[in-house]
């Protein structure tokens, strides 16, 4: 029991060694608050230009034969945007995302004073590969009826794309989609590496500061576990509700 109580004294007064000392419990919230708006931006970069690859690859996929047969500019432009879009793809789902963020801080974007601003960028346009082929494979799962029955209502390709197919593919790859954001999330915790104060270099500058790696490295897991889950709720509410629209 005399034991317990030791270590529940020894556990409070690490704690307030980690958190409350200097009030280094503001690094943790700053860094909370750094990866979160990296992230929230990050993935409308991504979503934004994720989108357009999508658009080009799947109407390339879907549209090769017609196309071809057709010939002239059109079909040119379409495989050569197609073309770069898939070497894009390759080469950013083929680097790891803490080489790409160090290439956009110390080579692409050097002069760039506004650290948060260059891993919202690099992580952005990282995060554009992989939602493209999210997109794709949700685009290329409609069916060819619903282009059709677009054409019937008097919408053009890019119109039926952008009212008829986008609708459906968001909600059919609205649980992988979730799953990309939770990997941005986490993806985060390298921005530390260019001198950004996120959530995990928060808790590292204070295991540097007081010598003691638990409390900190819990604080921060439970706080990266805590937000997983809190998302993992609002898109499950965001996908019920979007079934029962369709009803």
């Amino acid at each position: 029991m005399k034991s317990l109580e030791l270590w529940f004294l020894e556990m409070k007064d690490v704690f307030i060694l980690c958190f409350v000392d200097d009030n280094r419990w503001e690094w943790l919230l700053e860094g909370f608050i750094n990866s979160i708006i990296i992230t929230v931006l990050a993935i409308v970069i991504g979503l934004f230009f994720g989108i357009v690859l999508a658009a080009i690859r799947s109407s390339y996929d879907k549209n090769e034969e017609s196309l071809k047969l057709r010939g002239g500019v059109g079909f040119v432009l379409l495989k050569a945007l197609n073309g770069i879009a898939k070497v894009y793809i390759t080469v950013i789902r083929g680097i790891p995302v803490v080489v790409q963020l160090m290439l956009w801080y110390f080579v692409i974007l050097v002069s760039q004073d506004n650290d948060i601003l260059v891993a919202i960028v690099a992580f952005g346009f990282n995060s554009a590969a992989y939602v493209a082929e999210i997109f794709r494979g949700g685009i290329m799962s409609i069916d060819n009826g619903q282009f059709e029955a677009g054409r019937s209502l008097g919408f053009n390709y890019v119109q039926t794309m952008i009212y008829i197919v986008l609708p459906q593919t968001i909600k059919a790859t609205l649980p992988t989609l979730l799953n990309e954001i939770i990997a941005l999330l986490k993806e985060t915790s390298v921005a530390g590496y260019v001198g950004i104060m996120d959530l995990t270099k928060a808790g590292d500058l204070i295991r540097g500061r007081t010598f003691e790696a638990f409390m900190p490295l819990i604080a921060v897991a439970i706080i990266y576990l805590v937000t997983v889950i809190v998302l993992t709720k609002v898109f499950s509410i965001i996908e019920r509700r979007l079934r029962k629209n369709e009803r």
